[in-house]
C-alpha cells in the first residue's frame, strides 16, 4: 500500500472508526453493567485497557509509518 493512501486510510480510522469503537466499548461495559451487575473499578479499567488495544492490531499496517516523510 502505498505511503499516500495509508495517510489517508489512517486519518479516515481515526476520524470514524476510533469514534465508533469508543461508543462500543462503553456500550459492551455497559451491557455487562446491566447484565452481571456493576464491576469493581480494576475490572472495568482491564477491559478498556483490553479494547484500548484490541483495535489497533488488525489496523497496525495501516499505522506503519505514516508520521515519517516521503
Amino acid at each position: 500500500m502505498q505511503l499516500k493512501t495509508r495517510k489517508r486510510l489512517s486519518l479516515l480510522v481515526l476520524m470514524l472508526g476510533m469514534p465508533a469503537y469508543v461508543v462500543l466499548a462503553v456500550t459492551l461495559v455497559n451491557w455487562m453493567d446491566a447484565r452481571f451487575g456493576r464491576q469493581p473499578i480494576w475490572i472495568e479499567l482491564a477491559i478498556y485497557v483490553v479494547l484500548g488495544i484490541l483495535w489497533i492490531l488488525p489496523l497496525k499496517r495501516v499505522f506503519r509509518g505514516v508520521g515519517r516523510g516521503e
